[in-house]
C-alpha cells in the first residue's frame, strides 16, 4: 500500500511538472493572454486594461528604467540575486532581493500575499523560467504584465492611458517614471507623482543610464 502511494504521488508530481514546464515553454514563443494576477484583480474590480507588444516595440529607455528601478543586476544573475539578499538580510529590508524573474513568476503563475507556500512554488519555478526563457523574453514578459496604475498593466496600456502615446514614443523621464512606482502602483501614482516619485524617476534615469554604459545591460539590448 505504502509502495503504491508513494508510487501515484510521485507520478502525480512528475505530471504536474510536465504540465507546468509544458505551459512555460509555450509562454516563450506566443504573447502572454493574461495572469494569476490579472485574473485576480479582474475578479475584484469587474475588469483590467491590458494589451501585449513586443520589445523591440517599445522604446530603449523602457527596459533600461525597468532594469535601473527593479533588477540592476538582471543579466548577472540566474534568477536570485544573492547580494542583494545578503544586502536585504542586513539591512533588515522588508524587500528589495526580489528579482524581476522572480516578479515574474509571481505575476504570472502565483498570488501577492506572502506565505511559505508561495515562496516554495516561486523558489521552484524561477530557475525553470531562466532555463527556459532568455532575458530578453523574462524582460518582455515582465514589462507586460506588470501593474503601473490601478487595473493598468502593462507597458502600452500605461503609457497610452498615462501620457497618451505608444510604449515606442517613451522619453527616458517618461519611462523612469512609469518605474518609479514599481513595485507598487497602487499607492504611486505617475499621473500625480509624488515628491518621492519624482526623486526616484530622476534616480531610475541615471541609473538606466549608468548600466547601459558599463553594459549591465548586454543581456536585453540589441
Amino acid at each position: 500500500m505504502r509502495q503504491r502511494l508513494k508510487f501515484f504521488f510521485l507520478t502525480g508530481l512528475a505530471l504536474l511538472f510536465l504540465f507546468v514546464f509544458s505551459i512555460v515553454l509555450l509562454l516563450r514563443f506566443i504573447p502572454v493572454p493574461t495572469s494569476s494576477y490579472m485574473i485576480f484583480e479582474a475578479s475584484n474590480h469587474g475588469s483590467v486594461s491590458y494589451s501585449w507588444v513586443d520589445l523591440k516595440d517599445m522604446s530603449a529607455s523602457v527596459p533600461l528604467s525597468i532594469v535601473a528601478a527593479e533588477d540592476v543586476n538582471f543579466c548577472n544573475h540566474w534568477g536570485f540575486d544573492l547580494v542583494a539578499i545578503r544586502s536585504a538580510i542586513e539591512q533588515g529590508s522588508k524587500r528589495g532581493a526580489s528579482t524581476i524573474s522572480q516578479q515574474v513568476v509571481k505575476n504570472l503563475f502565483l498570488w501577492h500575499k506572502r506565505s511559505w507556500i508561495r515562496k516554495f512554488f516561486e523558489a521552484f519555478l524561477t530557475p525553470v523560467i531562466e532555463i527556459s526563457w532568455s532575458k530578453r523574453r523574462i524582460l518582455e514578459v515582465y514589462l507586460n504584465i506588470a501593474e503601473f496604475d490601478e487595473g493598468i498593466f502593462g507597458i502600452e496600456q500605461a503609457s497610452q492611458q498615462i501620457f497618451g502615446m505608444s510604449s515606442s514614443k517613451l522619453s527616458l523621464s517618461q519611462a523612469a517614471l512609469l518605474a518609479a512606482v514599481l513595485p507598487n502602483p497602487k499607492q504611486r501614482s505617475a499621473v500625480n507623482p509624488s515628491k518621492f516619485v519624482q526623486k526616484r524617476a530622476l534616480s531610475i534615469a541615471d541609473g538606466a543610464s549608468t548600466i547601459l554604459k558599463d553594459e549591465r545591460s548586454d543581456c536585453f539590448t540589441d
